[in-house]
């Protein structure tokens, strides 16, 4: 099972990319690798949208009629293994270190959620969906993470 880790991490950190997605604190050497394997190719997404429908971030809509759900979920529609690496990554940047958060921009945006009253897993979430929108911009303008 080591070997499988250090061959993934190996082959990773001859992409660009897999650098790039290393700059923000939260992510480490697996869940870049993770992040780069599910998404692939950032060109097939022309949007954010679309991409966050890809990951199964997006909200599943309960509508009928003139009926319309207040409480609207994530789809889970796309890919369980990008929520997974999203999710674990988004934990990691908000916990609290020795000298506060690793990532004050996803902590800020955690405890802004909290503050309006959701849950703490719906505020991560709604985190992860952030790190996700980051990782897009990165990704496309091919720019290292800046906290602040």
């Amino acid at each position: 099972m080591n070997d499988l880790l250090e061959t993934m991490q190996s082959m990773a950190e001859s992409i660009d990319t897999y650098h790039l997605l290393r700059t923000i604190p939260g992510v480490g050497p697996l869940t870049a690798a993770m992040l780069i394997a599910e998404i692939g190719d950032i060109k097939r997404f022309p949007s954010v949208k679309q991409l966050t429908a890809f990951a199964g971030l997006d909200s599943a809509v309960h509508e009928s009629g003139t009926f319309k759900s207040k409480k609207n979920r994530i789809s889970k529609r796309g890919s369980s293994y990008l929520r997974t690496a999203l999710y674990q990554a988004t934990v990691c940047a908000i916990s609290k270190q020795i000298h506060g958060p690793r990532n004050s921009i996803l902590f800020q945006f955690y405890q802004q959620k909290r503050a309006q009253g959701k849950p703490a897993k719906v505020a991560i979430v709604a985190t992860s969906h952030k790190l996700l929108r980051i990782i897009f911009g990165m990704w496309k303008s091919d720019q290292a993470f800046k906290c602040g």
